[in-house]
């Protein structure tokens, strides 16, 4: 029996015979591995670049090859020694006692990161410079929220920083801010290195640190006391500028407009709210600068009985004759953290110990450039932490 053949239909005159269609190309997964990082240190001096060394070695990096220096006629240079493109960049700047010379280093190098292609730029800052001028004061002006529109304007794109005076300074930023917590550091010092801290009481040196005072106490399950009075003088009795304008004797007051008059803040007699006697009291706040306040929140303290008196606190600015100040005084020990370079401080000072915060830095970088979560670092922080 004879085989049919298959006949296939006839070509039309503008039928053609086409190849098949390629597959296109797979897209990458969106958690596919980034491109890679660099970490630069924003200042060659070697106290701030302490902080940036620690944070690679935890990072299994390198710190980028960078210059800056100042030029003689007081200028900040800037040199970016290799090359950047396509890069996540991490800027390490920590603030010495020269704000000004930093912020400038800082905004060089990231607007010559963003000139060199650069694929985000993340600042980390772990104390953010001009942070109490966030509030209008007089006739004067938000420094905080310039530079917050600086950074932004010289390439910024994300902001890494720990215990903002103000968390509302978040608010000022067109960009991402986490704002890390260095209590969690803190605590655990407490734990480990003061003797019979189940016997401290937590002390805040002004009504304005109750509430991180508190959630010291809570974490600790240990008592509170606040220091209220005339000797403590806070942001919020500083006039504002609504006196504008200035009030005048022989002002003329428009017929029937009677506005209730403000009546002057008068503060009672300095006092402790809550029992410190025989117990060691650990005062907590963000910032040590001036320490004058500490000094005096101390011999209250050793007056009403407390045998041990620990100061504690983020950033260690410790300006002035701080140093001098807390050798002569009631404070036994004062702990900060190194977000603030005080190597000097430590050398004229015995009393002053440095709790190390890198770790949490390094997580935090690791964590942006894999685009993985950062709640992991937020645990257990509420809102008045």
């Amino acid at each position: 029996m004879p085989k049919k053949l298959l006949l296939l239909p006839p070509l039309s005159a503008s039928s053609t015979l086409r190849a098949p269609r390629a597959r296109p190309a797979a897209r990458p997964a969106m958690n596919a591995a980034r491109t890679g990082y660099r970490v630069f240190s924003a200042n060659s001096t070697a106290a701030c670049t302490e902080l940036a060394k620690r944070i690679t070695e935890r990072l299994g990096a390198e710190l980028g090859k960078s210059v800056v220096y100042q030029e003689t006629n007081g200028e900040t240079r800037v040199e970016i020694k290799e090359s950047v493109r396509g890069q996540d960049i991490f800027i390490i700047q920590t603030i010495p006692r020269d704000v000004n010379t930093a912020v400038m280093e800082l905004l060089i190098m990231a607007y010559a990161l963003k000139t060199a292609c650069a694929r985000n730029i993340i600042g980390v800052i772990p104390y953010f410079p001009y942070s109490k001028q966030s509030k209008m004061r007089k006739r004067g002006s938000i420094v905080c929220k310039l530079l917050a529109s600086m950074l932004a304007k010289a390439g910024l794109t994300h902001i890494i920083t720990m215990d903002l005076h103000q968390k509302e300074i978040q608010g000022f930023f067109s960009f991402p801010v986490d704002n890390l917590r260095a209590s969690p550091f803190l605590l655990q010092y407490i734990q480990e290195e003061i003797p019979n801290y189940r016997n401290a009481v937590i002390v805040a040196k002004s009504p304005d640190a109750a509430k991180r005072a508190q959630s010291y106490a809570e974490r600790l399950r240990l008592g509170l006391a606040v220091i209220h009075g005339e000797a403590q003088c806070t942001e919020l009795d500083m006039d504002d500028g609504r006196h504008s304008p200035p009030m005048v004797k022989n002002a003329t007051v428009h017929t029937g407009l009677e506005l209730p008059l403000m009546m002057a803040k008068e503060k009672p007699p300095i006092t402790v709210v809550g029992d410190v006697g025989g117990r060691i009291a650990i005062i907590v706040d963000d910032i040590i600068d001036d320490v004058e306040s500490f000094v005096a929140a101390a011999e209250i303290l050793k007056e009403r009985g407390a045998y041990k008196i620990y100061v504690m606190a983020t950033h260690g600015i410790l300006s002035a004759e701080a140093p001098r100040l807390i050798e002569e005084s009631s404070i036994d020990e004062v702990v900060v953290t190194n977000t603030v370079p005080h190597e000097v401080q430590k050398l004229q000072c015995p009393k002053i110990k440095t709790v190390d915060i890198s770790l949490i830095l390094s997580e935090a970088i690791r964590r942006i450039h894999n685009g993985e979560s950062m709640a992991y670092l937020f645990r257990n922080i509420t809102v008045d932490d």
